[in-house]
């Protein structure tokens, strides 16, 4: 077996590991081998010398993200057997389908990965790090994937250059790891999208709003659509496909608004009924006097770290209280964060102070959440990061 380097931890912080929490922070350790680098795979000890876990070592407040409770090797074994239990639960979910190629295989701590994360996009994995522990293991990862989902992933693309906090200088490039395409289009509930996994956010695509968008579906018949951080417009492809009477798409991103409207011709070709705008979302709801009866507000984290929440709380709270002030009698709006510093009472409170503001009737129809394929640890309710609420504004 191996022989990992040993972190030992000062005494009384074993609490949050005997509750299986994947983090351990900077301040609980007592004692690191001087010769322990950023995402070393290391034992943790306790005071007494009693083993605990094994991870990845980094710098920053987060010290070890745990891999195993187990003493085991993060070997081919390790790594194939993780990615078989998560491949199982994306086929109980029955996610891969004629319909549907378009899901999350691995949701980090979720999938007990700690900085790891992969999507399926039909024949293509990306995969993302977040740690630079997972960034070390890209190649044995890449091999497992193969090994497990080779009968449908024909490559693996890695897509990591903006979400490894480097210190030692040592920046990836994105590129693919095993084979190589150009099919970048995917299937999504019977629609099909183009993945901008090159230069895209994320992975290219946000899986996670998969099942609200199928919800928007149903609730956009007959309606007048806005779509404001439209991105690649996946919302605005649905309301159209639930007999939307149009769909007016908005993002201050160029490039963005050209993906939307190709996502748009590809499913609805030489349609009229769309429209793109290339604006920002509060000068746009500010300026504009088109009327809309159907409304998504799903703008990206406005809070990345808890010492903005303040500032993000007063972000959410004016982007939905100018929503509700512009949308008509009787209309929808749909309104997210998908900021993982902020809880959900925190989102409730920021669009129920917006309601008052604005003096309308607002009603709670749905509360909405990341989807199944994106699991939250129950002993780590930080993943819990998407949060969402579908409102009856009168």
């Amino acid at each position: 077996m191996t022989h990992y380097k040993n972190v030992i931890l000062r005494k009384g912080k074993t609490e949050s590991i005997r509750r299986f929490h994947p983090w351990i922070f900077s301040g609980a350790l007592a004692q690191v081998s001087p010769d322990i680098q950023e995402g070393d795979i290391v034992r943790v000890l306790d005071a007494e010398g009693t083993y605990l876990c094994t991870g990845h070592f980094q710098g920053g407040s987060i010290a070890v993200r745990i891999l195993s409770f187990e003493d085991v090797e993060i070997d081919s074994e390790f790594w194939n057997d993780a990615i078989e239990k998560a491949l199982a639960l994306r086929k109980d979910l029955n996610l891969k389908r004629k319909d549907n190629n378009t899901f999350r295989l691995i949701h980090g701590e979720g999938d007990n990965l700690p900085g790891l994360i992969v999507d399926i996009f039909d024949h293509t994995a990306v995969m993302q790090s977040h740690s630079y522990g997972m960034h070390l293991c890209r190649t044995e990862i890449a091999q497992a994937l193969m090994q497990k989902c080779g009968d449908f992933i024909y490559a693996v693309y890695y897509k990591s250059e903006t979400t490894l906090p480097f210190k030692n200088g040592d920046v990836p490039e994105n590129g693919f790891l095993i084979g190589q395409t150009s099919d970048n289009v995917a299937i999504e509930n019977g629609l099909r999208f183009h993945i901008d996994w090159l230069k895209g956010q994320k992975t290219g695509f946000f899986v996670d709003q998969r099942e609200n968008r199928q919800l928007l579906e149903l609730l956009s018949k007959g309606k007048r659509v806005l779509n404001l951080f439209c991105y690649t417009g996946g919302f605005s492809v649905y309301a159209m496909r639930g007999g939307a009477e149009y769909v007016h798409s908005v993002d201050s991103s160029g490039k963005a608004i050209d993906l939307a409207t190709a996502n748009m011709n590809l499913n609805f070709p030489e349609n009229k009924q769309h429209k793109e705008i290339v604006a920002d979302a509060f000068k746009y709801l500010d300026k504009t006097d088109v009327p809309y009866d159907l409304m998504i507000l799903d703008p990206p984290a406005f809070a990345k770290h808890r010492g903005a929440i303040p500032n993000a709380i007063k972000g959410y709270t004016r982007l939905n209280a100018a929503a509700f002030s512009k949308i008509e009698k009787g209309g929808i709006v749909f309104t997210f964060s998908c900021s993982q510093a902020i809880n959900k009472e925190q989102f409730r409170q920021a669009v129920f102070t917006a309601a008052a503001q604005a003096k309308r009737d607002v009603k709670i129809l749905y509360q909405l959440h990341q989807p199944a394929d994106h699991p939250i640890n129950i002993f780590h309710p930080e993943g819990e990061y998407l949060k969402g609420l579908v409102l009856k504004v009168n």
